[in-house]
């Protein structure tokens, strides 16, 4: 089986040595993704989590795309938040984001954990698995 590494303007360039997704199979793992305008490359939206949410949703599906699934394929989102206080915020932009890309509401699972980030002007970052049925 062989591994090929997905890669798309539409979405930040890795800032360090990592690819943006990954394939191997029937699956696609997306590297977490930060609020970043691709178009930019600035963060968007500062202390706005519900608008980075949105953006960094927007990232991980370009590169979903680049690699061949959708975000109905997804099987998880890991979802990495500084604060506690930001739950609902991004929990209300994460259901709008699934809502329009998922419409038969087969939902993906996911996990919201509460870490430190590497950039201080981010408040979410979000990584998914696909299947791509190949």
């Amino acid at each position: 089986m062989s591994t090929t590494a997905v890669s798309t303007p539409d979405a930040p360039a890795p800032a360090h040595t990592f690819s943006q997704g990954v394939r191997k199979g029937g699956l696609l793992q997306v590297s977490g993704q930060g609020p970043m305008d691709p178009a930019t490359k600035t963060y968007i939206a500062p202390g706005d989590v519900h608008a980075q949410t949105l953006r960094t949703l927007e990232n991980v599906r370009a590169i979903l795309e680049a690699g061949g699934a959708s975000v109905a394929d997804v099987l998880m989102f890991r979802v990495y938040l500084t604060e506690r206080a930001h739950f609902t915020a991004m929990n209300e932009a994460y259901g709008e984001f699934v809502s329009r890309y998922v419409p038969d509401g087969n939902l993906p699972a996911r996990t919201t954990v509460f870490v430190g980030l590497p950039h201080e002007e981010m408040l979410v970052e979000i990584d998914a698995l696909a299947a791509t049925g190949e």
